[in-house]
């Protein structure tokens, strides 16, 4: 319970990948890392961080072992499914004032009409200056949401497929309706520029510079009369990436082995960009860190890769009896019962899939059971039904063993999901073995 509400207030503190990737650096100094740029040279014990564009983070503790040997990794991915303004976002419609959005990730589309939202990001001004920007989540401020159309007008809405119900197209923001006295073109449009202006002195051609999503407003919050489990926006995947954190800042001694912690932007769509998995700056991390403990050459780089063991650490479907159709009860993951292993993701037939071998999943059992720790093993789906990928095959094309672990979510991708608090804590007890005994 008391790992639940320090997680919880981890996410309310994380809506975007880059409060989160803050939030990280933050609790990272406090318990003594420091940024590798400012490391000459590294020895067993230091502690170190990389920040990539304020929107990916690892954490490293080097370890006695000599790095060429392989470093145990845990990696997870702090982007989640949301919406993102457009470029030229701001226009007026039969006065009311609206932002166009582009969604980003897989959603549902209409599940966001009709919520509480909140505005999180950045503005990027000419001169360089970066302003950060958080509407909707103080209890003073006032919310913005997508309207949807009344029942009694709606039954041709409701003949169209889920897919279409709502279309991206139409999931434009509601941010005003109060018209600037004496504006002359667009009053409303206009008095929504000047609140703007009034509270962060931006104007609206630095619209094209920002980065703003739109995320459900207000607090995660302990779900079920018995508050075993935890709703909340983000689930997927910083539920894993707090308990990767929190295992790397219980780890007080010098490890044998060097331990990272890899949180990575932009897996929701594709890991691509300069912040996603397939980026290489993961190994450039790597590479530094080999040249600061003057052991560096390109052959010692590629062995202490294909040598390294992971464990990605990515979100699984939990069954709902609900829609118990499409699970297949034998190999589905269950809330309540301990940290979640997909040795395969994919889809169809494992199409897009890293899959773990034996030996690998062997070593695991031991790891998990030799320190008391509640597992079970999972597909997400039925064969013909499911998919889904995560950052795994991409480390694995470096050649190291890689795995799917990760705790079992209700709703997955909707705008509010469901974790047990079980899960979260055996997770994170999970994690905190792995680094130190795989």
């Amino acid at each position: 319970m008391d790992f639940g509400k320090a997680y919880r207030a981890f996410l309310d503190q994380s809506k975007t990948e880059r409060e989160c990737a803050a939030e990280t650096i933050r609790r990272a100094e406090a318990a003594g890392y420091r940024n590798l740029n400012d490391v000459e040279a590294l020895h067993a014990g230091d502690r170190v961080y990389v920040n990539t564009m304020g929107k990916a983070v690892q954490l490293y503790i080097i370890g006695k072992a000599p790095l060429e040997e392989g470093i145990n990794i845990i990696g997870a991915h702090i982007d989640s499914p949301r919406m993102d303004l457009k470029q030229n976002p701001l226009y007026e419609d039969t006065d009311l004032a609206y932002l166009d959005t582009h969604y980003y990730g897989g959603i549902k589309k209409y599940q966001w009409v009709t919520l509480p939202l909140a505005l999180h990001g950045v503005v990027a001004k000419k001169d360089g200056t970066i302003i950060p920007i958080v509407i909707g989540e103080d209890e003073a401020d006032p919310v913005i949401g997508i309207s949807d159309l009344l029942i009694h007008l709606s039954q041709q809405q409701l003949d169209k497929k889920g897919s279409v119900v709502i279309e991206g197209e139409d999931l434009d923001v509601i941010v005003g309706g109060k018209p600037l006295k004496d504006a002359e073109k667009e009053p409303v449009k206009t008095a929504i520029l000047a609140i703007l202006n009034e509270k962060y002195g931006i104007e609206e051609e630095d619209f094209l510079s920002a980065e703003i999503e739109v995320v459900p407003a207000g607090k995660s919050r302990d779900f079920g009369l018995d508050r075993s489990m935890i709703l909340g926006y983000g689930h997927d995947d910083r539920v894993c990436a707090f308990a990767q954190i929190e295992a790397m800042l219980n780890i007080a001694q010098t490890p044998d082995v060097t331990c990272c912690c890899l949180l990575a932007d932009k897996e929701e769509i594709g890991s691509v960009g300069a912040t996603g998995m397939r980026a290489h700056y993961f190994e450039n991390a790597m590479a530094e860190i080999l040249d600061k403990c003057g052991v560096y050459s390109e052959l010692k780089l590629r062995r202490a890769l294909s040598n390294s063991r992971m464990l990605s650490c990515d979100v699984s479907a939990g069954y709902d009896p609900s829609y118990a159709s499409v699970f297949e009860k034998r190999n589905a993951a269950y809330l309540g019962r301990g940290v979640c292993f997909n040795k395969y993701t994919g889809s169809r037939g494992k199409s897009g899939s890293n899959d773990a071998n034996a030996e690998y999943v062997g070593k695991l059992r031991a790891i998990m059971d030799d320190n008391k720790i509640c597992f079970q093993t999972a597909e997400l789906g039925k064969v013909d039904v499911g998919g889904g990928g995560t950052i795994a095959y991409i480390c694995a094309l470096y050649g190291m063993n890689v795995i799917d672990s990760g705790v079992a979510v209700l709703s997955m991708h909707a705008p509010w999901e469901i974790i047990s608090k079980a899960d979260l804590y055996e997770a994170f007890k999970a994690y905190h073995a792995f680094l130190l005994h795989a």
